[in-house]
């Protein structure tokens, strides 16, 4: 009988686990996760800070489904060491755990950069539920959230304090929003729809020390402008958690390398999710952690099937505004750039040749899914792609 042992119970470690049950019904699983919630989507975090959903509306594998699935869960327990000669770890409740097949799938932590005054009283990321509570016990306390980074999960964050009722101000160091995402025209775009919603931007813009004696009071950037607020909340972006890979030996660059089946340097562990890098590229986003997980699933089930890379894409949905972005947005190659439904509505695709590298869907995501699929395939469209600048084109043809 073998025995498995997941580190984290996110989107990487909860599909290894389901992964490993279908192909082995008799082995003991063991996950260890530092959270004290079963899976849960992260992304909905926002809409439970505004009470649009319980935990239970966005829980994705409810207790009893580890039941149902014969999983040793340990809640809000941490491993502490991983000891790869004796193939065991250690748990910094339950002890010493063996294991014959051990899955990296930690995760990432919130980056809070280290700037003066961060450790006040007032001060949030958003990454975990109790983050969330947080951040709702103290919105009542205060008329303006001063919001660090014009990130994806910052944006949406930052529209459930405006249904809350506050004033937003939002702080982001590059020139424009969502630069990864968005090319220029798009970014003005989106901004000027954000900004009807209530959002205030400042672009260009460094935060450099939290006002406050031990409760933040407001945010002074580095040109010396004060801005009052009573929340500080840092969408800086994650980091990986690489700690227990590193006292493990594996072999590293950004992030923990892998093969096509999520192998490590070290024979018995794999590595899934956001602490693993496969080909150069890291993971970072849930549908990729989805994919390696059941790779590295199968695998220490011992049915290896290999990992597919999919283009990074990213979904935005702020009070009706939908964006979708996925693949090279910026190639220097032929493109498609037009706006429609009177500037609310715009559309990139980006093309080398016939096939499709890029896009950006912006007020209206239809088409951006089967443009996806095509561009994971390498399609070639022939003389389809001459007909993708039509406002109404049929995107159920490619």
């Amino acid at each position: 009988m073998k025995h498995y042992v997941i580190i984290g119970n996110g989107a990487a470690g909860a599909s290894a686990a389901e992964q490993i049950r279908k192909r082995d019904k008799e082995g003991i699983i063991t996950v260890f996760t530092r959270e004290k919630y079963p899976y849960y989507y992260r992304p909905r975090l926002p809409d439970y800070i505004t009470g649009e959903v319980k935990l239970e509306d966005f829980t994705m594998h409810a207790l009893s489904r580890y039941k149902e699935w014969n999983v040793d869960l340990h809640l809000g327990e941490s491993v502490i060491a991983i000891d790869p000669e004796k193939k065991e770890v250690t748990g910094d409740k339950a002890g010493r755990i063996p294991y014959d097949e051990l899955l990296l799938a930690a995760g990432s932590s919130s980056f809070l950069p280290p700037i003066a005054g961060s450790e006040k009283t007032g001060v949030f990321t958003l990454r975990t539920i109790d983050d969330a509570d947080a951040i709702i016990t103290a919105s009542p306390k205060t008329k303006t959230a001063i919001l660090v980074g014009g990130g994806l999960l910052g944006l949406e964050a930052g529209n459930a304090l405006i249904k809350l009722g506050l004033n937003v101000e939002v702080i982001e160091f590059m020139d424009r929003l969502l630069p990864r995402q968005l090319d220029l025209k798009s970014a003005k775009l989106l901004q000027g729809q954000l900004e009807e919603m209530g959002f205030s931007f400042h672009l260009s813009a460094r935060a450099q020390e939290v006002k406050g004696e031990n409760t933040a009071t407001g945010l002074m950037l580095a040109d010396g402008t004060i801005i009052e607020g009573g929340i500080i909340l840092f969408s800086a972006g994650v980091r990986p958690n690489l700690e227990l890979a590193r006292s493990a030996g594996l072999e590293m660059d950004k992030a923990v390398k892998v093969d096509q089946f999520m192998r490590t340097s070290v024979p018995g562990i794999l590595a899934a999710g956001d602490i693993a890098e496969y080909g150069g590229q890291g993971g970072g986003i849930w549908p990729i952690a989805m994919a390696q997980g059941k790779t590295a699933g199968a695998s220490m089930a011992g049915d290896p099937c290999a990992y597919v890379p999919q283009a990074p894409s990213t979904t935005l949905k702020v009070a009706g505004i939908d964006l979708i972005s996925a693949g090279n947005i910026d190639a220097e190659n032929s493109m498609i750039s037009k706006c429609y439904a009177a500037g609310k509505v715009y559309r990139k695709i980006v093309l080398e040749g016939d096939i499709i590298k890029g896009i950006i869907f912006l007020g209206s995501t239809n088409g951006a899914h089967k443009c996806i699929a095509a561009m994971n395939e390498g399609r070639h469209l022939g003389s389809l792609a001459e007909e993708l600048d039509r406002e109404n084109f049929d995107f159920s043809r490619i």
